[in-house]
């Protein structure tokens, strides 16, 4: 009997997926659609299956976002004549 290579890879239903995120399952959908989580169809009749790897990494990507964000307020925030001294500012023009 031939041997089948077994994958570590774990899926998830999109209600699964959901739950996991604290989204909606359509919003899960939407990701898939879009690309952001990788999923496929699998079974007779098909269903839509979320890899379980792609849910941390779009978590990830969404801690780096809303890092990203956070420091481009605060450089929006910052006052330049707190940043380099103290004194007025002067403009050229």
């Amino acid at each position: 009997m031939p041997e089948f290579p077994t994958s570590d890879v774990r899926m998830l239903t999109p209600a699964q997926a959901a739950e996991v995120l604290g989204l909606s399952v359509d919003e899960v959908m939407a990701l898939v659609m879009e690309g952001q989580l990788r999923g496929t169809r699998v079974g007779s009749p098909a269903r839509w299956r979320v890899e379980e790897g792609s849910l941390s990494a779009y978590l990830d990507d969404q801690a780096e976002l809303a890092r990203r964000m956070a420091l481009w307020q605060q450089a929006q925030n910052a006052s330049f004549p707190e940043l380099w001294g103290s004194g007025p500012v002067r403009h050229s023009d």
